[in-house]
């Protein structure tokens, strides 16, 4: 029988460990186990065959995809979507005759950031928020906030906004600066789907 606390749902064929806390709203469907001391935020949705490590934090309204794997150590922030069979891993130099339980490395991923299906998250870097990871990337480094990600190892193949669209970034000549290469140094960009504008300045973005 699925557990239905009134706060969030657990189907009957999943496992929730002890010391475990679970936001309100939170779903957790068929096949997953849901590890040690793991806090869990408001209105997840945790799919199909889904691991959940021991300490794993979770923001609210974080989308977990079927076949994922969260590893202990990491942390995501709210809004942040893991696709299909994605996973993180959380020792960099891994021995079946060697325990590395203290080594474990954390992973910081960011509110809004999305990771795309069967990406790798190597351990030890953070994920910006609302960067993108594309399909299959493997991460190796620390990734900017909004950057658009892409291969193996993944490289930064542009910006993203936080609805998805990919943000082209140009020059404002509007803009009073102190001097011309202050002016060049900046950049701005519109989401062509919601209106926002961004601003690019020693290769790192903000809403402007």
């Amino acid at each position: 029988m699925a557990q239905e606390s009134g706060e969030y749902f657990v189907h009957e064929s999943s496992y929730v460990d002890e010391g475990c806390t679970i936001g309100k709203g939170t779903k957790i469907w068929h096949f997953s186990h849901i590890m040690s001391d793991c806090r869990i935020g408001e209105n997840c949705n945790i799919g199909q065959n889904v691991v959940v490590s021991p300490g794993v934090v979770l923001g609210n309204n974080v989308k977990i995809q079927n076949n994922v794997s969260v590893y202990t150590g990491v942390e995501c922030g709210d809004d942040v979507f893991l696709g299909p069979s994605c996973v993180f891993t959380n020792v960099i130099n891994p021995r079946s005759a060697v325990s590395r339980k203290n080594e474990y490395r954390k992973t910081l991923v960011g509110r809004g950031a999305s990771i795309g299906a069967n990406a790798t998250i190597v351990c030890g870097h953070n994920i910006g928020e609302y960067a993108l990871i594309g399909a299959g990337s493997v991460v190796t480094r620390d990734v900017p906030a909004f950057a658009l990600m892409v291969g193996n190892p993944a490289r930064q193949q542009g910006w993203i906004s936080r609805n998805g669209a990919k943000l082209i970034f140009h020059s404002d000549s509007s803009e009073t600066a102190s001097s011309a290469a202050s002016a060049s140094s900046v950049q701005y960009a519109t989401c062509p789907q919601t209106g926002e504008r961004y601003r690019l300045e020693d290769g790192q973005v903000s809403l402007a």
